[in-house]
């Protein structure tokens, strides 16, 4: 009887560890640690939502925290490109004062930064990739970077994983960007571009009064883009009435600030298309390298 107890409890100790190694545990180490892993470098969670756990928040500027001469922010000058990991290595977010916008968010140099109407912020996500993040760069920052917080609330600001791979800084949920035509601190020539990129507040808003209601009504003037996607070269067109494209049959996609009607030929002649805001590809409407002139009003 006492062999057959022995047998029994001998038995049931190895199945019992037969189980735990099983389970991951007989080593000591929890289960969950990959998630809990996942989750601390900053990879998106069963919700879709990247957690963005590694991220050192710090109070005040770039430059009262002592970060490194020509990194984060500071590397991304114009004429000053960075070699990365240096560019991502922090971001600052000021609340501050730029042209007419105020407040509105800048970085660490001092350049105003956007967000993009046809983003979303809840769940965050970017839809502004290739030739469109030439032009309106995504603000990023590398896994286990630093974001500068000078008068933007921390609650306020997160990471997305963009389609590359990179992490784009949310402020507010939307995901924020430079503009490549802003070629000095304090710029805001990206503002109410296409009706679709305004300022971005601290609160994550749109800055600047009655951004609400821009891009309806006519539009008074447009851009013209080689490339789909708002890819340069690009050329202007603005007044009253038909405007002739000065380099015709070559744009594949256009930004404007309401509404406007496309042409196939010179002096609003041939076929025809009435279009509102930003054509991010012109193919899809038949107009792929076609644009001859333009209606304006």
């Amino acid at each position: 009887m006492f062999r057959k107890q022995t047998a029994a409890i001998v038995t049931s100790a190895a199945l019992g560890a037969l189980l735990l190694t099983a389970c991951g545990g007989g080593d000591g180490e929890d289960s969950s640690a990959p998630a809990t892993a996942a989750a601390a470098r900053g990879e998106a969670s069963a919700a879709g939502q990247p957690a963005g756990q590694d991220l050192n928040f710090l109070s005040g500027t770039a430059r009262k925290n002592n970060a490194p001469a020509m990194t984060g922010d500071w590397a991304n000058e114009p004429g000053k490109p960075a070699v990365k990991p240096e560019a991502t290595r922090w971001v600052q977010l000021s609340a501050s004062r730029a042209g007419a916008l105020d407040p509105v968010v800048v970085n660490g140099a001092g350049f105003t930064l956007y967000r993009f109407d046809k983003d979303t912020a809840s769940p965050s996500k970017s839809t502004c990739n290739g030739a469109c993040a030439v032009t309106w760069p995504p603000v990023v920052v590398a896994p286990g970077g630093k974001i500068f917080l000078d008068g933007v609330d921390k609650s306020k600001v997160g990471v997305v994983k963009r389609d590359d791979g990179t992490r784009q800084v949310t402020v507010g949920g939307w995901p924020v960007y430079r503009f490549d035509k802003d070629t000095k601190p304090g710029d805001t020539k990206g503002q109410g571009v296409g009706g679709t990129w305004f300022g971005v507040t601290p609160e994550g808003k749109k800055a600047g009064k009655g951004a609400g209601e821009a891009g309806t009504g006519p539009a008074s003037s447009a851009v013209l883009f080689d490339e789909r996607d708002f890819g340069d070269p690009s050329q202007g067109l603005a007044g009253k009435g038909c405007r002739n494209v000065a380099r015709d049959n070559v744009a594949s996609s256009l930004q404007a600030r309401g509404s406007l009607k496309i042409w196939s030929e010179r002096n609003c002649t041939g076929r025809s298309k009435v279009v509102s805001g930003d054509v991010p590809d012109l193919a899809a409407l038949g107009f792929d390298n076609t644009v001859s002139s333009v209606f304006f009003g």
